[in-house]
Parts: structure tokens; sequence; C-alpha cells
């Protein structure tokens, strides 16, 4: 038998290039292995966190921590029954204090090694660019050079990004489970070991480099893991502000500028062309109203205070740093005639600057912007001088300011100039505007079923609108569309629920006013299945004046979300209905004939499994295009999507290219959710690498897929078939067998995630422990949680089979094997699956089937599950050809290698604790326990919710 692996922090194991503080480096004399420098990383703070362990819990506790380690890659490795029962046996002696302590030293070695691994796919992006290799799919240059190679020209691209829209969504649900403090320590650390990457440093500076991750590594041990309360809606907000911090304000323009660049190097004519500003972060914190009753109108308008005073702050910042750097004399340099009539504007009376009109003129651009800090947000801005000025009517007449300066240097021999921080300036204001990002405004199709239905019987008692069929309800819709009279009067004492809903309408019309129409510009309906709940929000949007019948406009985009099974399959019929009604046709016409459509994977996964939502929500696109391309529309897609496979997770790069022909039209919105967003964005450089795949992606799916020809008759016949099976699986197993609702709840973390603190938003849409009423997201995190991962896999084993029994053995699978090397959704979705089933762990699982109390039913539906997995991964392999799961992916099996030895005793530990918490030893200790665990799974999953 194989030694266990040696734990990172007991092997003391770390080298350094002699002489400097550097470690071996592929490229090195005798340094080939390119993984070497992650594995040197993992050791080195792994040594770290074993030696903080030891200094404050003592021996005793570190060795119980290895002791759980080796049971613990016994049991994964051989799924020996001997290292269980040791392990269990190891387990149930622990003190309460000490279950805690592995729980959070086996959490924090889950978060450091994230660190590391982040840290190493930066390194391996240098390496390969220093060495002048081939560039890698997903990166910009790969696009371009694919587009060029096609034949396409200059105009091309130029039509291309002239129309593009491009804008990952944040978020807020409870699968994100990191605190800021957390990630602030993280980042602290990650800078640190970029330090030691990109520098040869002296013994001495080596030193202080590795005393500095000392101590942030003990920082991050004595943070608290958790929160203490449970967020609200603004905690939310402010979380996902950090990322504009971290990442996006910075990091945004960075990347127009790699793309400006990178054109102006294929073509000449490029270099004084400036992009339109396609690429948008967008943002659902603060105006996600779907089941969530604390978003309301007060809640919305303080979320755009708080995004507003961050991009404001940080223009403040850049143009008070700009003036400092553009010390520019007239004695030596010229100015336009328009910098200089900016100066005089500034009224900058300092003799110091008498003979530096770029200084004069930033002095006022810096006191106009505190003008408008004050205008907007009521309160001066911290270090505002007494300089009396005008605040800015809007972001563009300050791009207008900035842009003087611009042609300025540009004119006078300066162009260097401004090519650095005025540059990104520049694009970040064009960019993130004065609102920072436009927030999405959701609401279910319901409550403004609700909501209209109260307005229209107060108004015409007797309406009955909730009576009325389809047509009936359209009708009166439209009437009510055709005039400007309100129906909302206010001598009418309306619901609470109504009350609010029409208070946030007209706080979107305010911000409108206040910060433009970008600043909200579309608004939701979840659980849509028909035109009127469209036409139910055109007619609350025409209460605040958002929506004007006699201008026949509409400032912002009415966007239905289809989210069920059968909700898809009716969305292109809905659509088609909706677009034949000559005043919603009319209407588009503001919206530069543009509609969006949002498909839903979380909800439409749940209700009909794996397989049968990706294909579902396939064929829903292919439909949609041909609707919008019969009415002479735009379509864009809104992609719902969670981190995890289960619901819609997977490379953002291969999931756009695997869009079928046309879904994808220069436009894209997709959610980036749970921890995904801090594992893509809490680092500026791979947050930047994320961004530009979305680019990437989106360029080659456009300019080279953009007509792909219709997958063969035969692959859609076959998917539809394995769709079928697969469907039938999935539903007899969770919505058709007796028992199932105990044996989820109690067989997993459910319970005690409803409890966490990690969202404002409840786990389930009503009281009850129905799998309908839970909500996709702690549904999908609950299973990962117990390495089975199931919403992403399960039916496609049963699927196979009924498939290989209908068709013959040897002609099915040789067809699915051609699906799968010719039809990059098939071959995406089966490389998602592989991912999924890669990090699953039937054994561990087979630990939280024991918490089941029925010992049949937990027999009888862990055995159906044990025999479903075992059949998809068989099934797995012999389409793929593989010879294990992740072949095809080495660096992800490298990670899983690396990593799931030190996350497996979380698993362990966690079962033990919710074992002793169900027993009734539900001290406070064993409940943060749990919490923390549950934390640090997550983060060794990276994409589990």
């Amino acid at each position: 038998m194989r030694p266990p692996l040696p734990l990172p922090w007991a092997t003391g194991l770390h080298t350094a290039t002699a002489g400097t503080g550097r470690r071996p480096f592929p490229g090195d004399p005798g340094v080939t292995d390119k993984d070497l420098p992650l594995r040197e990383d993992i050791r080195l703070l792994g040594r770290m966190l074993g030696d903080t362990v030891r200094d404050q819990l003592g021996d005793a506790t570190f060795e119980v921590v290895e002791r759980i380690r080796q049971h613990s890659v016994r049991f994964r490795r051989d799924d020996d029954l001997a290292a269980r029962r040791e392990l269990e046996a190891t387990l149930d002696a622990l003190s309460r204090d000490q279950t805690n302590a592995v729980a959070r030293a086996f959490s924090y070695f889950s978060i450091l090694a994230n660190i590391a691994e982040d840290q190493h796919h930066i390194r391996r992006s240098r390496a390969h660019l220093l060495a002048g290799s081939s560039p890698k799919e997903g990166s910009l240059a790969h696009a371009l050079q694919a587009v060029l190679a096609a034949g396409l020209q200059a105009g091309d691209l130029a039509a291309f990004f002239e129309d593009a829209l491009i804008s990952p969504v944040l978020t807020a649900h409870p699968t994100e489970v990191h605190r800021k403090s957390i990630l602030n320590c993280q980042l602290v650390i990650a800078q640190l070991l970029d330090q030691r990457d990109r520098m040869a440093l002296t013994p001495e500076e080596a030193a202080a480099n590795e005393e500095a991750l000392r101590r942030a590594v003990l920082t991050l041990w004595q943070t608290r893991m958790l929160r203490i309360t449970k967020l609200s809606v603004l905690d939310e907000v402010n979380n996902g502000l950090s990322y504009f911090d971290y990442t996006f304000l910075r990091e945004l323009p960075h990347l127009y500028a790699n793309i400006e660049d990178s054109l102006a190097a294929q073509d000449g004519a490029w270099g004084a062309l400036e992009l339109p500003s396609f690429l948008k972060v967008g943002s659902w914190i603060g105006g996600d109203r779907d089941g969530n009753p604390f978003v309301t109108a007060e809640v919305l308008e303080e979320a755009l205070a708080r995004q507003a005073t961050v991009a404001l702050e940080f223009y403040l910042a850049e143009v008070h740093t700009l003036a400092s750097q553009l010390s520019l004399s007239q004695m030596h340099v010229s100015a336009s005639e328009a910098l200089l009539a900016l100066a005089v504007q500034a009224q900058d009376v300092s003799p110091h600057r008498s003979d530096e009109p770029y200084r004069q003129a930033l002095s006022g651009v810096h006191a106009r912007l505190a003008a408008t800090y004050r205008a907007l947000l009521g309160r001066d801005p911290v270090g505002a001088g007494l300089q009396a000025a005008a605040p800015y009517p809007d972001a563009e007449a300050l791009a207008d300011d900035l842009e003087v300066i611009h042609r300025s240097l540009l004119t006078n021999g300066s162009a260097a100039l401004a090519r650095g921080r005025l540059r990104r300036l520049r694009r970040a204001v064009k960019t993130f505007g004065f609102h920072l990002a436009p927030i999405d405004l959701r609401q279910n199709s319901d409550v403004f079923e609700r909501v209209v239905a109260e307005l229209l019987e107060a108004a015409r008692p007797g309406t009955a609108y909730t009576a009325l069929d389809e047509e009936g309800r359209i009708a009166l819709l439209l009437e009510e569309l055709s005039t400007a009279r309100p129906l909302a009067s206010p001598f009418v004492p309306y619901s609470d629920e109504t009350a609010g809903e029409l208070a946030i309408f007209h706080a979107a019309r305010r911000a409108h006013r206040r910060f433009g129409s970008a600043a909200l510009p579309h608004f939701i309906i979840s659980k849509t299945d028909g035109v009127s709940d469209m036409l139910e929000l055109a007619v609350l949007l025409k209460e605040a004046g958002i929506l004007r019948p006699l201008e026949q406009a509409l400032d912002a985009h009415i966007v239905p979300l289809f989210e069920t099974i059968g909700d898809l399959q009716a969305a292109p019929a809905t659509m088609e209905r909706l677009f034949s009604l000559e005043p919603y046709a009319r209407l588009l016409a503001s919206r530069r004939h543009t509609q969006e459509v949002m498909l839903g994977y979380s909800d439409s996964n749940k209700d009909g499994g794996f397989l049968t939502s990706g294909w579902e929500l396939y064929k829903a696109e292919i439909e949609l295009v041909r609707v919008f391309r019969a009415h002479g529309l735009r379509l864009r897609l809104f992609h719902g999507r969670g981190g995890s496979v289960g619901r819609g997770g997977g490379p953002s790069y291969q999931a756009i290219l695997a869009q079928p022909g046309g879904a994808v039209q220069g436009q894209i919105r997709l959610t980036e959710q749970g921890e995904v967003i801090a594992a893509k964005y809490a680092n500026p450089e791979v947050g930047r690498r994320n961004l530009e795949v979305l680019v990437a992606a989106t360029l080659e799916a456009t300019l080279l897929a953009g007509e792909a020809a219709a997958p063969r008759a035969a692959f859609i016949d076959a998917m539809q078939a394995l769709s079928d099976h697969a469907f039938r699986a999935y539903r007899a197993l969770v919505y058709e067998t007796p028992g199932f609702e105990q044996y989820f709840w109690e067989s997993t973390v459910i319970a005690e995630i409803a409890q966490l603190n990690i969202g404002s938003r409840p786990a389930s849409r009503k009281k009850s422990t129905a799998i309908e009423d839970l909500r996709a997201i702690p549904w999908v995190f609950s299973w990962a949680q117990c390495r089975l991962m199931l919403p992403g896999w399960f039916g496609f084993g049963a699927a196979v089979a009924a498939f290989l029994a209908e068709r013959g053995e040897e002609a099915g699978m040789a067809l699915l094997q051609q699906m799968h090397r010719e039809w990059p959704f098939f071959a995406t979705q089966l490389s998602n699956m592989d991912m999924v089933l890669a990090k699953s762990d039937i054994a561990i699982a087979s630990r939280y089937a024991a918490l089941v109390k029925d010992a049949a039913l937990r027999e009888a539906i862990f055995g159906r599950i044990r025999a479903e997995h075992g059949a998809t991964v068989a099934a797995l392999l012999r389409i793929t050809g593989q010879a294990e799961l992740l072949d095809a992916n080495p660096l992800l099996k490298r990670s899983i290698r690396n990593r799931f030895p030190y996350l497996d005793p979380l698993n362990h530990v966690q079962v033990e604790m919710l074992h002793r918490y169900r027993e009734g030893h539900q001290d406070e200790r064993i409940r943060r326990g749990i919490h923390i665990s549950i934390n640090g799974i997550a983060a060794g999953l990276r994409n589990s919710g």
C-alpha cells in the first residue's frame, strides 16, 4: 500500500533558488516541472498554517488534525473500511473545541490552496506570454487570430464592437459564504505570493516577505470566518461593491486598453480609434425582490447611492492623482484653446500653478466632481475643498472635460501622457458613469398579477381581473396601455404589497432622473408563463412614467424570465404572441428593436434534471432565434447561470461557444453567482482574465459561429431520446419516490444552511420542506456539501442505457461518440458532467446517507443513487473515450489530486458534527463548527452553488 500523502503543513518542505527569495521556476537550470511552483506555494502556505495551529492550539491539536487527514486519505483512495472505522473513532473522541479546530484548519487550508492555484494560473499565463507561445483558447489574441484567419476584415470587427453588449451580472445568493474580511486577508496573501514571482528577492527581502506571509496567515486564522448576524440587503450591496474596489474599476479600463492596442497591432487603422463601452458589469443586489421582502424602495435608493459613492470617490481620487502627475508647464509645452479655457473656468488662483494649465483644468474638474457628489448624495466628499463649482449634469459632461485634456495632450506632443492614467480614467467614466453599475429590478409574476388586479379593481370595480382568461387579460391590459391615465390613486388605501411595489416603481423613476436610465435599465419578470405577465409589468411601468403611451416610449427593457421546463417549451410561442401585438411592437422601436429574454438554468434543472434542462434551454434558444428573425427583432439572451453545473455553471468560454447558431448576436448577459464571484473577481489579474474570456467567446460566437449549421437531425433525435429517458429517471427519484423529501433533509445540510447567515433571502419560497418550494440555490448547494452533486448528473446513466437498448449497443454508442466529437453543445454537457462527477465522492456520500434514521429508506434511495452514479460514470467514460474522469482536463484533475485529500476531512468532520447536533447536543460550538465546515467545503469545491 502506498504511504499517505504528506500533509503540507507537516512537511516543512520549502526550497528557494540559491541566493534569492524566488522559488524554482520552469526555465531555471534543471527545472522542467511546470507545477513545481504551485506545489512549493501550497507547501509554504500549508507549513505556515501548520505552524500557526501549533502555536495557537498546541501540539496535541496539530497531531489530531494530521491523524484525521491520514485516515481520510486512506478512506478516499481505497474506500478502506478499516480506515472508516478508525476515522469514526477518532472523530467520535474529539472534544467540541477540537472539532471546531479541525474544521477551521482544513477550511483555511482550502482557502490557501485556492490562493496558490489562482497565483499559478497567473504565473502560467505570464510564462506563455514571455515564451511567445501561440495564443491560448479564451484569450483575446486567440479570438482575433481566428477571426482574421476566417477572412473577416477590420470593418467586421468594428461593426461587432459598435453594437456589442457583454455584461456579467453580480447576484446576491446564499452560496457566497466568504466575509469581506476573509477576502481582504486572501488578497494580501495573493499579493505577497505574486511579489515572490515577479522579482528576484535579496535574502533580506525574502525574509521580510516570508515574515509578512506568516503575519497574513496568522491574521487569516484569527479572523472570524462566520458572520455573527444575518446579512441585510445593504450588507450584500457592500459585499458586491468590494469587487469594484478589488477589480472592476481598474481592470476593466486596463482590458479595454489591451483590446484597443491588440486591434491596432493587427491593423494600423485602429490606432486612433476608441471602442464603445460594450463591456459592463451589472448587478441584481438591491433590486432583486423575487422572494426577498427586504428589498424595498428605500433599500433600492440606498443601493444606488452607495454605488454612486464608490464611483465618484474613485474619480475624485484619480483626478487628484492625475493632477499631481500632469505638472506640464507652458514654458515647455503648448496647450489647446479648449484646455486653456477649461483652466480659466477652474478659477484656480494658486500662484504655484499659474503656468500649469493641465493642473488648473484638473483642479476645476475635481471641484465640479465634488459638487456633483454633494448634489447626488447630499453630503461633502472626504477632503473636499472650498472651491465653488457647478456640478456635472451627467457623466457625459465629465467625459467631455477629460476629452479636452486628452485632445490637448495629443496635439501638443504629449500622446504618451494621454495613454496612461488619463486613458484609464476616461474609460472608467464612460463605462461606470455616476451610477457605477446598472441594477436589474426583478419580481415574481404572481406579485405583478396581484398588484395589477388590485389596482384595476379599485379603479374599475367588478373587473375581476384574475378570473379572466389569458386573451381577456391581454385585451384589458392593452386597453390600459393605450391611455396615459394612471390606475393608482393617492386617495385609495392599497395593500402593503401593492403600496410597496408602487413605491419601487416610483423610486426607479426618480433614479432615472437622478442618474439616467442606464442606472436601472432592466425589469425582469420571474416565472413568466404568458404574455399577460409582461403586459402587467408594462402597466406598472406606465404608473411611474417609465413607459409613456403618448410618446410610445419605453425607458427600460421588459425582460421575461422562463424558468421551468414547461415555461421554456412555451417561450417561443409566448414571444410570438407578444410580438404580434402592435402596441408592444411600437414600444420596442424605442429600445432599438431589441428584446431581452432571460433563461433560467436553476429551476429548470430542479424541475427536470441536468440533461433535460440543458436540452430544453438549447431548443428554446433555437426557436427564439427563429421567432425573432421572423419579426426583424434583435434577440439578447440573459443566461441565469449559477456557479455549479446543476445551475448552469461551468467554463464560460465553452458555454458561450456551445450556444446554437444565431443565439449570440454580439450581445449576451449572464449572472455571476455565489462563491464563483469571489473565485473569478477577488483577484484583480484573475478577474481581468475572466472578463477577457467573455469578450473572446462572444466575439468568436458572433463572428465565427453566428450562422453555424444546425445540428444533424440524427443528433437532435438522439438528444431528445436521451432527455426523455433522463427526465423520467430524475422525476421518478426526486418527485415520485415516497420519502425522498425526508431523505434529502436528513442526508444533507439543508436545514443548517437555512440557518447560516450567508444571505438575506430565505432558503424556501414558502414555510415548508417540499422540494417544489425549495429554492434551486440551496438545493444544489446541499447536494454539493455532501459530495453527491446529484443535480449535475443524475439520470444520464439510465438515459444512455435506455437509448442503447432502443438503438442497439454498437450503433447507439457510435452515434453518441460522434455527437461528442462533432457537436459542441453535447461535448460541453459531457465536459461539465465530467467535472461534477470528479468532485463527487460516493464513499463520503455514504457517511451522509447514514444520517438518515429510517434504514430501509436510506438503503432504498442511496442504493439507487449509488447505482446511477456508477452507470453515469461508466457511460461518460465510454462516450468520451477517457480511461479516467478528467483525462481531458488535466489542470482540474491536478487540482483535485492536490487539494481533495485535504478537503475530504472537512466532510468527515461535518458528518460527525451533524450527528451530534441532531442527537440533541446543540451546543453553540457544534453549530458554529457545522457552519465553518460549510464554508470550508464551499471554498474547496469553488463552484458548488
